[in-house]
């Protein structure tokens, strides 16, 4: 397969992204928190935190690449959504009632790329990736089978994670989750390239927890992490990103990235 170019990242991060030691001693049920990003007018104002994180990563992006919003608008643009646990918050404030205005609509997790594509004008081909790393590997890896094939000049590839609103659901279930939990968004903007790249994916045992040097629990969001921090080391040679979820362990080999 063609390994796409990357164009340019943002990511918003609950904590430090660089490789560091993890805390010997995490504070109980400990949550890096994103918040809730501003909106500067009021279109956005029953968007729940997800989708204005969505939209903020976006906007990272794009400064990171130099552009505005037109840039990435129309139908030669393609849009591809991961998450693992965006949309359980959305859900869980609409079913008890702490969601204030959330409408039964924004608790599917198809409204965070609806946003993103109402608001920056994005018609192009369109898909939904759920599950942690995995899934985020096999959106960049379908995101270069559409620009190879010709169907978009660009592909976005979007992954939200946040964690606070379902803390305490997170406490009783350590054994499934690293500690501790950092929310993350990322968006990623990927040109037709001249590398090579290869996917594959196995059933097996869960690797050592820390796979990426990466602390923390970012799901779907720690494939992005480890592509930028290889960006900011101005690494050479084969990039090669990796992931477990629920049993299946994905591997994105991509050669010749550049951006």
């Amino acid at each position: 397969m063609r390994a796409p170019a990357m164009r340019a990242l943002g990511i918003l991060s609950g904590a430090e992204t660089a490789s560091a030691p993890a805390p010997t001693t995490p504070p109980p049920r400990p949550v890096h928190s994103l918040g809730r990003p501003p909106w500067p007018d009021d279109r956005r104002r029953r968007a729940t935190r997800e989708c204005r994180l969505a939209l903020a990563s976006v906007e990272a992006m794009l400064a990171d690449g130099g552009e505005g919003a037109p840039a990435i608008a129309g139908e030669r643009t393609a849009l591809l959504y991961t998450t693992a646990a965006a949309y359980a918050a959305s859900n869980r404030g609409f079913i008890e009632g702490k969601g204030g205005s959330i409408h039964f609509a924004y608790t599917a997790p198809a409204v965070v790329p609806a946003e993103v594509a109402i608001e920056f004008g994005v018609k192009g081909p369109y898909a939904i990736f759920i599950g942690g790393p995995p899934a985020t590997l096999r959106a960049i890896w379908h995101a270069a089978i559409l620009l190879e094939s010709g169907a978009c000049d660009r592909a976005l590839v979007l992954a939200v994670e946040i964690f606070d609103e379902c803390a305490d659901l997170y406490a009783r279930a350590r054994r499934l989750v690293r500690e501790p939990l950092v929310e993350t968004a990322a968006c990623l903007w990927l040109e037709p390239g001249a590398g090579e790249m290869a996917f594959r994916s196995s059933r097996g045992r869960r690797p050592r927890a820390d796979d990426h040097g990466i602390p923390g629990e970012r799901l779907g969001c720690e494939p992005m992490v480890a592509l930028d921090r290889w960006r900011r080391d101005a690494s050479s040679g084969a990039l090669e990103l990796s992931g477990w979820w629920r049993g299946e362990e994905a591997r994105l080999v991509w050669r010749g990235v550049s951006g």
